[in-house]
């Protein structure tokens, strides 16, 4: 078996290479798997998971998803932000399928083939919402399933937990856990939080540095804030 999304030392700058960010940095996230990458602020994160999703080339290395390489290449896996960024003038079910209807899909037929995905994702009801009327975590559900029916089972998420209730957190947090294994999706997700890595990922990578490099650590709290020095 080869990893779901395998980074093999990638090079990596915002500037267009006046200012190195990370060098070296390899990692690997398999089928059904949790991953936390965990870093200071302005150590690279976001820029990595850039480079993860195709919106930014590498100095160096490459990326594969399940073998193949995409360096470079978007649109083959997911990539879900902090905020949710539903559109307000469109209700649940046709936030949802905008992956769908983007790619050229009817909106009948969308809506048919989204239509199962709201129970698993504890959405039945909401359909014909308007995204005012959903709280944070209904709202983040939503995100969520709308980055599902992009089709690929590698999901990159940048802090989606951030911006919720301590209470809503830990709930979506397990839900997407169970979720995630069921569908068998590979997820690399950015946090801060060392306990959320604590609790979630199987695996942690730890950027350290600069130029950041990477270190994988066990998804204790003392080892990873060891690793954050």
């Amino acid at each position: 078996m080869t990893p779901a999304l395998e980074a093999r030392g990638l090079t990596l700058s915002w500037d267009d290479g006046k200012t190195i960010v990370a060098r070296d940095v390899s990692l690997q996230v398999w089928p059904a798997e949790v991953v936390c990458l965990v870093g200071r602020s302005g150590g690279g994160k976001t820029t990595l998971l850039h480079a993860l999703s195709g919106l930014t080339t590498p100095l160096a290395g490459e990326v594969l998803m399940h073998g193949t390489n995409i360096t470079g290449e978007q649109g083959h896996v997911s990539y879900m932000l902090q905020k949710d960024l539903l559109l307000p003038h469109l209700r649940i079910v046709d936030n949802v399928c905008l992956p769908l209807t983007l790619a050229g899909m009817d909106r009948s037929e969308a809506h048919t083939k989204v239509a199962p995905l709201f129970e698993r994702f504890g959405l039945a009801g909401t359909e014909h919402s308007w995204p005012s009327q959903l709280s944070g975590g209904m709202r983040q559900r939503a995100a969520f399933l709308r980055t599902y029916m992009m089709g690929n089972d590698v999901v990159l998420l940048d802090e989606p937990f951030s911006a919720l209730d301590a209470l809503t957190r830990g709930d979506l947090r397990s839900w997407y856990l169970d979720v995630s294994r069921e569908l068998g999706l590979a997820s690399l997700m950015i946090t801060h939080d060392v306990d959320e890595a604590q609790a979630m990922a199987s695996r942690v990578y730890v950027l350290q540095g600069t130029p950041a490099s990477v270190v994988e650590v066990p998804p204790q709290a003392s080892a990873i804030l060891e690793a954050l020095g």
